[in-house]
């Protein structure tokens, strides 16, 4: 054993022989993961793991593997995605346990500091804002959080509202009237909602009023109360929509305003709503802020390289 060579022993308490099977993965992929994820060697005989490699990593591979077999004891099944989540939380031990939040059709766990820190907040304030790149789980959240507060009537409905407005594209052009024409663009909405709910509890829900989702354009005019309110890709609204959206909250409702500024799709000239929100209230208490980067991309581990690729060269050319 070399000089900064380690021997690490983990037992896995309670033992259960189907978790274990979960755990380990067929032909013991999942231990084969963590093994090249950290560099280590992982040796198992029945509930006791050794793992070989330096301190650190086979301190952060034990980590990730308590991790992994606690997910496995909940009655999750260990994908692809459950192990790139666990190896990375394993990268900081402070990480604060968060509730579960559940669902009729599926228990949602946050994963990392900032999917943890952003419930927390939408748990504890009124208004939060959730600022960072696709794939880091913001909208999914969000929707989680609103379906829990209005099944144990917290709240009456759930509003789900998204500008339409998207790269490339004029509303103009597309056939349909205004419903029509921006029901695509609400599609991630409707798809979290199917994923939570089920198709059928959700169209009861959306028939009669409990749901609604709809265009920033149809929000003017109107106060929202006993409402759980979610605004998806916000940075697509110019300043007075969003000014518009931060006043229509009425008692007793909760606001949740997602957004990345780095997809900004509105014409160079207009000032994105959400970085100029950002400036106006980010002094005011009682409103929650959560920034997330690529690090915290739950998506296959490539989008995360891809992001910070078109970051760094967006940062060459001086966008």
């Amino acid at each position: 054993m070399s000089k900064d060579s380690a021997l690490t022993n983990l037992k896995l308490n309670p033992f259960d022989a189907n978790v274990m099977v979960r755990f380990v993965g067929e032909l013991n992929e999942n231990l084969k993961f963590v093994e090249k994820t950290y560099n280590v060697k992982i040796f198992q005989n029945g509930d006791s793991l050794k793992i070989k490699g330096s301190k650190k990593n086979a301190e952060l591979s034990a980590d990730a593997l308590i991790r992994l077999y606690e997910t496995a004891g909940q009655g999750f099944e260990i994908t692809k995605e459950t192990l790139h989540l666990c190896t990375q939380e394993s990268s900081d031990k402070n990480i604060t346990q968060t509730t579960v939040i559940k669902t009729p059709k599926k228990s949602i766990i946050p994963r990392g500091i900032n999917q943890k820190e952003y419930v927390n907040n939408i748990y504890n304030n009124e208004i939060n804002f959730g600022i960072g790149p696709a794939g880091t789980g913001k909208t999914y959240l969000a929707v989680a959080a609103a379906v829990d507060a209005l099944l144990n009537e917290k709240v009456e409905r759930i509003v789900l509202i998204r500008p339409a407005v998207e790269a490339g594209e004029k509303l103009g052009f597309l056939p349909g009237d205004l419903s029509q024409k921006v029901d695509p663009y609400l599609r991630p909405l409707y798809d979290a909602l199917y994923e939570m709910l089920g198709i059928d509890k959700t169209e009861k829900l959306l028939t009669r009023g409990s749901v609604e989702i709809a265009p920033l354009a149809y929000m003017r005019g109107r106060t929202l109360n006993n409402s759980f309110i979610i605004v998806d890709e916000s940075q697509n609204t110019t300043k007075e929509q969003m000014k518009m959206i931060l006043t229509r909250m009425g008692f007793n409702s909760y606001l949740v305003i997602n957004g990345d500024l780095s997809q900004i799709d509105l014409p160079k000239t207009i000032k994105s709503g959400l970085s100029h929100a950002i400036e106006v209230v980010k002094d005011t208490k009682e409103i929650g802020f959560t920034y997330f980067s690529s690090v915290d991309v739950v998506r296959h581990p490539l989008v995360k390289k891809i992001i910070d690729a078109y970051k760094l060269f967006e940062e060459k050319i001086g966008k």
